[in-house]
């Protein structure tokens, strides 16, 4: 029989969360599976159920979608309160956009649209706090993609901020974050969104699709490195 002694033992998967048929965990999906997870993929706008626990894995990522952390949608107010399994069990648990804006409303704080209408809807620059800065090195600019952002939560941390939406990245205790902006999206994923959401390039701040691309050969190396960074961060095992 082989010595398995010297092995590490095999990482738990990480949970993801998916609201569209087609979505994708994408670049977020690739560095954790290079850091040994598996993923464990549901979308329970399909019917999947989410654990009870998630003492069989490492954690869970929360992804974002064209729906509101607002809507009275059975599967929203259900995720929403499926949020405090994490939280209980202080485990891993990254929110990104629609997923932080839930983290939110789990914590009861606000979710709500800019008071003038304004989107994020492209490249926008993003100012790291003293907390953050503390934490680790972030990237100047960062891709976004929503008309909705969020209180900060009663008792977390604010880790970065921006023009239009001022809580762009939020740590809640030991083990929860939120972050407003998208650093998932791989290539492929930026010209469907570009190609499928042209029609909200129309919306106040938002960018025109052919700066989305231009904007991804300026500032998309810097934040994959802070992508990867900031999951192993995030998914750290003692």
């Amino acid at each position: 029989m082989p010595d398995l002694s010297n092995f590490p033992p095999r990482k738990r998967p990480v949970l993801v969360v998916l609201h569209q048929e087609r979505s994708s965990p994408g670049r977020v999906g690739q560095i954790l599976e290079s850091m040994g997870h598996a993923l464990d993929i549901r979308r329970p706008v399909l019917g999947d159920p989410l654990p009870a626990t998630l003492a069989h894995h490492a954690g869970a990522v929360v992804f974002g979608g064209p729906m509101s952390a607002n809507d009275d949608e059975p599967y929203i107010r259900d995720e929403v309160d499926w949020l405090a399994v994490p939280l209980r069990e202080n485990r891993p648990f990254l929110g990104i956009c629609l997923g932080a804006q839930m983290l939110v409303r789990q914590l009861g704080g606000r979710v709500f649209g800019h008071s003038e209408g304004w989107t994020e809807i492209g490249w926008y620059p993003l100012n790291a706090t003293q907390a953050g800065t503390a934490l680790m090195p972030w990237p100047d600019m960062v891709y976004q993609f929503h008309r909705e952002g969020f209180d900060l939560p009663s008792g977390a941390t604010l880790l970065a901020t921006g023009h239009h939406y001022e809580n762009q990245a939020f740590r809640y205790a030991d083990n929860a974050w939120g972050i407003q902006f998208h650093g998932e999206l791989t290539l492929a994923m930026m010209h469907r969104w570009v190609v499928h959401g042209a029609h909200r390039f129309e919306l106040p701040g938002a960018q025109v699709g052919s700066l989305h691309l231009h904007g991804r050969l300026l500032h998309d190396a810097a934040l994959r490195l802070w992508m990867t960074a900031f999951l192993e961060r995030v998914f750290h095992e003692d």
